[in-house]
């Protein structure tokens, strides 16, 4: 989410009579203008949390060396403006992975790799390499902000799920028009996936579109959707907030 509070609305609107439950990935908050909103939405909506490399940052308030200039400055305002039910709650979600038993023929929550969650996964080797060891049936991962992911088949042969799509880029003119985006992907027996479920709050596809999934049993599949969401009212808070105008511009390009 990163603390995007527009685009959380819009995602639970579009999902919450869809979905028994829901889980989320991390970085909670760091970047947009209402960590405390976000987090207070986290904590009494979704079943299981692990944290991001944001959410890490920003609840001690340091440990920022790593970060970019402006998501230091992000990361610090962020611990000043979190409110202390919300700041306790952060410090302590679970670092991946977090194993889900009964859910999707076994299921496991990660922000990063479940053998760092610090590490981006980008490419086919990468998800080759995860999914060649023993574990559940489906990895979500997030991290990257780019929604997609991998298929292992029987024979160990690897292929993405996705193929893909066109960016849609933001314009004032252009957002009201702007189109939801459906694609469902049929899980076969005898398969491990690795899914990236992309970002809610803070996409970078160069598609502005807040990025989810559904998972679902029966049938057994996930839909991918990128919905439009109020932009321009984000993009005002982050400027509001005092925080880098480049943070409402990649927002814009989804970059």
């Amino acid at each position: 989410m990163h603390g995007n509070r527009e685009a959380l609305q819009a995602v639970w609107e579009a999902a919450g009579g869809q979905c028994d439950q829901s889980l989320c990935l991390g970085d909670v908050v760091g970047y947009g203008a209402h960590p405390n909103e976000t987090a207070e939405w986290v904590r009494h909506n979704s079943a299981v949390t692990v944290r991001g490399n944001h959410d890490r940052v920003c609840a001690r308030g340091n440990g920022s060396e790593e970060f970019n200039a402006v998501a230091r400055t992000a990361a610090l305002w962020t611990h000043t403006h979190l409110r202390p039910e919300n700041l306790e709650w952060l410090q302590n979600l679970p670092m991946g992975p977090v194993e889900i038993p009964g859910l999707a023929g076994g299921l496991r929550l990660a922000h990063g790799s479940p053998e760092d969650e610090d590490e981006y996964i980008l490419a086919g080797y990468q998800a080759a390499r995860l999914l060649a060891g023993e574990g559940p049936r489906v990895t979500l991962i997030g991290h990257t902000h780019v929604q997609g992911g991998w298929e292992r088949g029987p024979e160990g042969e690897v292929r993405p799920l996705l193929p893909p799509h066109p960016p849609e880029i933001w314009t004032p003119d252009s957002a009201a028009q702007a189109t939801v985006l459906r694609q469902t992907v049929t899980l076969r027996k005898g398969c491990r996936y690795l899914i990236n479920p992309g970002a809610v709050g803070q996409p970078r596809d160069r598609d502005w579109r807040a990025a989810f999934i559904l998972l679902q049993d029966a049938p057994a599949e996930v839909t991918f959707l990128r919905i439009p969401y109020d932009l321009a009212a984000a993009r005002a808070a982050i400027l509001a907030a005092g925080l880098p105008v480049s943070l409402g511009t990649r927002l814009e390009r989804g970059q």
